[in-house]
């Protein structure tokens, strides 16, 4: 009885110990288990965004102004996404205990083991490379697009467009037919939520694609492609060079009542016109360009890789939606011209082509399909 007694109670002090042992060891082994993750994806972003900061470097010199933060996109926005990416990364983990322990309050010793499991160092690095590059690249686009203006002065083509789409449309204006189809009143309201909804919808889609994403190379694909939509879409601006039906002929919107989308158009107007006035003013910077439209291109691009993903099929008709409304929205408010939208789409296919190229990433594009029982 002795023996057995001390025997129980060198058990009892050697228990924790072994589950410590073994806890430790599990995380060990499935952290260098983990399949690699291909150096291309991981690789692609920072490409990106070491290219289009060369181009900004050398057309802010061109231009004659220095290199700029607008509105605070390397500070207080990179903050915001990583505290973004934090939090989705706390709710991936309470979600993922959960499920395993069958329960809606996980212990913190399965919480602990989802987090080792799911994300290792090696993770984190690669997804924090995929935000500092998508940034850094959006910082370099904000440079590109505000010095349009100095590189191609007086250069603008809102004429040619709007007589362009006004051809497609039998001579009638498409903005003036969607006023009298949808009409002035609370749509307008609607339309301008769904069009400043861009402001979120980028950074959200950013982090939820490399938090959630079913496999992590997925989600890289979607950063670089979206990253490569910046520079695709600042090309288009230096391309030809145009303001937008809004300030071309803001007539045609005067009788539309007051937005959040009108404020921020009266916003930039100002921001454009003190920037003309003193480009090397500190803090003068302007985001006006219509041609093409990358609210249109990005919202395609992530529609796309969401199928590319085998994404839930809810989702990617929400993103479908989201792309039609915002469409519309575009022509609807003045923001664009219809070959503004035509062009983003097709700015989205070949962001999408090329971060394919670039990481190697091969698309869910098969789904097996389940057995016929025999008989």
């Amino acid at each position: 009885m002795e023996r057995r007694g001390l025997f129980r109670s060198g058990s009892s002090a050697r228990f924790p110990l072994v589950l410590l042992s073994r806890e430790r060891g599990a995380a060990r082994a499935a952290d260098q288990g983990a399949p690699a993750l291909p150096r291309r994806s991981v690789a692609a972003g920072p490409v990106v965004a070491v290219v289009t900061l060369v181009a900004a470097l050398l057309a802010t010199r061109a231009a004659g102004v220095p290199l700029r933060d607008p509105d605070g996109v390397a500070g207080r926005r990179f903050v915001w996404v990583v505290c973004l990416v934090v939090a989705l990364v706390g709710v991936d983990v309470v979600v993922r205990a959960a499920r395993r322990s069958g329960t809606l309050t996980p212990s913190r010793a399965a919480m602990r083991s989802v987090r080792r499991e799911r994300w290792s160092w090696h993770r984190g690095v690669a997804v924090g490379s995929a935000l500092v590059s998508f940034y850094v690249s959006y910082l370099a686009y904000r440079n590109l697009k505000s010095v349009v203006p100095l590189l191609r002065p007086g250069d603008l083509f809102d004429r040619q467009l709007a007589d362009f789409e006004r051809g497609l449309f039998g001579g009638n204006d498409p903005a003036a037919l969607l006023h009298s189809l949808l009409g002035t009143g609370v749509q307008t309201q609607v339309l301008s939520i769904v069009y400043v909804f861009f402001i979120l919808f980028v950074p959200l889609s950013l982090a939820a694609a490399v938090v959630f994403s079913p496999n992590l190379p997925g989600g890289l694909f979607y950063a670089t492609a979206a990253s490569l939509n910046w520079p695709l879409g600042a090309a288009s601006y230096l391309l030809l060079p145009a303001l937008g039906p809004i300030y071309a002929e803001p007539a045609g919107f005067a009788h539309l009542p007051a937005s959040d989308a009108s404020a921020l158009q009266g916003l930039l107007l100002d921001e454009r016109l003190e920037f003309l006035r003193d480009p090397v003013a500190s803090g003068a910077a302007q985001s006006i360009a219509a041609f093409a439209s990358v609210h249109i291109s990005m919202i395609f691009t992530a529609a796309v890789a969401a199928h590319l993903l085998g994404l839930a099929r809810r989702l990617r008709i929400a993103l479908w939606v989201l792309l039609a409304v915002t469409t519309a929205a575009t022509i609807y408010l003045g923001w664009h011209y219809v070959i503004d939208d035509l062009v983003g789409v097709i700015i989205g296919l070949a962001a999408l082509a090329l971060a394919r190229a670039l990481t190697g990433f091969e698309p869910r594009t098969k789904r097996r399909r389940p057995r016929e029982a025999p008989g």
